[in-house]
């Protein structure tokens, strides 16, 4: 059963050619990265306006960038 999974799996790998095209479009349809989201602005608009002062807000902010940090 292995055997014919693997046989299966080998068949689905992509030539150099065929990642060579890939790499071409994706450099002329321009793909842009996605920007990371402004936390500030999600927080303000996911919480009603006067629940977070502004230094739970920061507070929260700054736990939101020491998270998303790699270790």
């Amino acid at each position: 059963m292995n055997a014919a999974l693997e046989h299966h799996a080998h068949g689905l790998s992509a030539s150099s050619e065929a990642r060579q095209m890939m790499a071409d479009w994706l450099r002329a349809t321009n793909i842009r990265v996605p920007q990371r989201p402004d936390v500030r602005k999600m927080l303000l608009q996911r919480y009603p306006a006067g629940l977070l002062e502004e230094a739970e807000l920061e507070a929260l902010i700054s736990v939101h960038r020491d998270s998303s940090r790699p270790c």
